[in-house]
């Protein structure tokens, strides 16, 4: 079957295991659209997912997440939810999902998926009943609002997407707020009866098996009951590509009472131990959301937000201020960390400096993976995959279509994952067209080849992992940072007594620095090379350049 019947009638709760295996994990992201077709249609599924687990499992992580495959419309592509319980057909079945908990645990992978709670699609059942009037038992399950005396939205708030956060709606004669697309109308998670109907949800896929969920767009899911105006951002036009960034969301998102709600989600969770939850926490200014979304043990397990995702350049000064702000005191939450992600351009793309993409990718690598917090690799980033050129003609996403030429887009994030080098389609799917256009510059990156080539991306990410996994100070240990010029980074990652440096000159320009004493000589694994014998540390870093020393 296609769908469950319900959220409600889950089956027992999984045993406790005692381990907090997500700490320091390293999370491998699959978009299902984009990573392998098996029906020939020309959209990826879930056993094409199932088919691609051992090679996840090869790369050495310990885990996947599933970005969305519900029952769905498909207008902003998963992320408009209509059966919060279904798999859409375009997907597959229950079985095909089963069949990828049962390998993936079998391989030693985690699976977590998406949940998203700050909106549903307008075409679900619970969008359909609180429309039809002012009165019915979910009227409030959304935010609706009447407009102001001379017939205008009821605030000045902005979608995302462009243009206002409200829709007028024929049937209730009033407006429904949407931070994303029209067809994304906001939950009223105020609600308790929201949260409830939300939290079976979780426990529903919870029951099947999952490990844990990435909570999308978070601090959207509440907004202010007053309505009350933003304020102006004061950003300057020219640096603008929609209205939304022009003003400061301090009423239509980021609720104090959501912590109170993400209590609730943590007890839910709690009832299926050894489960991990990391909220996506976007806008400006983050942090402060981040630890209190992570505080204490008793509300989520980790946190990322967009630092990296729309960084222009990759500077030193940039990762030394994101890392210097999760100091490891008691109570504190545990970072993530992604580069790349379906929702951003991807990083080897915005952060070449002379056009040598593959030794990008083996840097980004080097560096996410030397990271205090939970590595998040997006599908492709082993592969060294650019940006992916997309045509104004076969753009799907709306926000690339809205923003097109000024932003890269998402689509071009998107594109299909390129398997082999002389099969159709670079073995993504036997159709003729699939729905994003694959990159022909991709195919010369196909798994197979780099798999066959013991210099490639793909090997160098292989032995990075395997070599991570070898150490715990990599894993969860603390972190120091050391003084460095302006374009060196470099900390020490230390657990049990054991130590790790970590260097890295992010610049454009040779640059000279010795590591502390002590750091003379040590193996290495550098982003030029692969793991050597004892080595003689440089007293000048290559522009572009880092490694890991061990056992200094």
């Amino acid at each position: 079957m296609a769908s469950a019947p319900s959220c409600a009638g889950s089956p027992a709760a999984a045993t406790a295991s005692p381990l907090a295996w997500w700490r320091g994990a390293v999370i491998y992201q699959i978009y299902p659209r984009s990573f392998r077709d098996t029906n020939g249609d020309g959209i990826g599924d879930l056993a094409g997912i199932a088919e691609g687990l051992d090679y996840i499992a090869d790369l050495g992580v310990d885990g996947i997440w599933i970005s969305p495959f519900f029952t769905s419309p498909m207008k902003d592509f998963g992320y408009d939810v209509a059966d919060y319980c279904g798999i859409d057909p375009s997907f597959g079945t229950f079985e095909d999902f089963d069949r990828i908990i049962a390998k993936a645990h079998g391989l030693g992978l985690k699976v977590i998926i998406d949940q998203v709670y700050s909106h549903t699609s307008d075409e679900h059942a619970w969008f359909h009943e609180s429309r039809s009037d002012r009165a019915n038992p979910k009227a409030d399950w959304y935010v609706w609002a009447d407009p102001k005396p001379d017939g205008s939205p009821p605030s000045n708030w902005q979608s995302v997407f462009g243009g206002s956060a409200w829709q007028w709606d024929g049937p209730r004669k009033q407006y429904y707020l949407h931070n994303f697309l029209i067809s994304q109308p906001d939950l009223n998670v105020h609600n308790v009866a929201v949260q409830d109907a939300l939290l079976d949800a979780a426990r529903f896929w919870l029951s099947r098996g999952v490990d844990g969920f990435r909570l999308d767009a978070l601090n959207f899911s509440m907004h202010d009951p007053d309505l009350r105006d933003n304020p102006p951002s004061g950003l300057p036009l020219e640096l603008v590509t929609r209205p939304f960034d022009m003003q400061v969301k301090q009423y239509n998102q980021s609720h104090p009472d959501i912590v109170a709600f993400l209590e609730r989600i943590r007890q839910t969770i709690d009832e299926f131990p050894g489960r991990f939850t990391v909220a996506e926490v976007g806008g400006p200014e983050p942090l402060a959301e981040m630890k209190a979304f992570t505080q204490g043990g008793k509300r989520l397990d980790s946190a990322y937000n967009f630092d990296f995702l729309y960084a222009p350049r990759l500077t030193a000064p940039l990762v030394r201020a994101s890392l210097s702000q999760w100091s490891g005191e008691d109570g504190e939450g545990w970072p993530s960390w992604a580069f790349s992600n379906h929702d951003a351009p991807r990083a080897v793309t915005r952060w070449t400096l002379d056009g040598d993409m593959a030794r990008a990718a083996r840097l980004n690598l080097l560096l996410l993976l030397a990271l205090r917090g939970n590595p998040i690799i997006y599908q492709g980033e082993e592969l060294g995959l650019p940006q992916g050129h997309v045509a104004f003609e076969d753009l799907q996403d709306p926000e690339a279509i809205a923003n097109w030429p000024h932003t890269l887009g998402r689509d071009g994030a998107r594109t299909p994952m390129p398997w082999a080098v002389n099969a159709p389609q670079a073995g993504f799917s036997n159709a003729n067209r699939t729905w994003l256009k694959l990159d022909p510059a991709h195919t010369g990156l196909a798994a197979d080849r780099q798999a066959a080539d013991p210099v490639s991306t793909l090997a160098y990410a292989r032995q990075l992992l395997r070599l991570r996994s070898d150490f715990p100070a990599l894993l969860s240990g603390d972190i120091t940072l050391l003084d460095t010029p302006d374009d060196v980074l470099a900390f020490v990652r230390s657990a049990d007594g054991a130590a790790v440096l970590c260097a890295f000159n992010l610049g454009e320009t040779a640059v000279a620095w010795s590591p502390p004493a002590g750091w003379n000589t040590a193996r290495i694994l550098a982003s030029e090379s692969a793991v050597g014998n004892e080595a003689t540390l440089p007293a000048v870093m290559a522009p572009g350049s880092g490694y890991w020393a061990i056992g200094g």
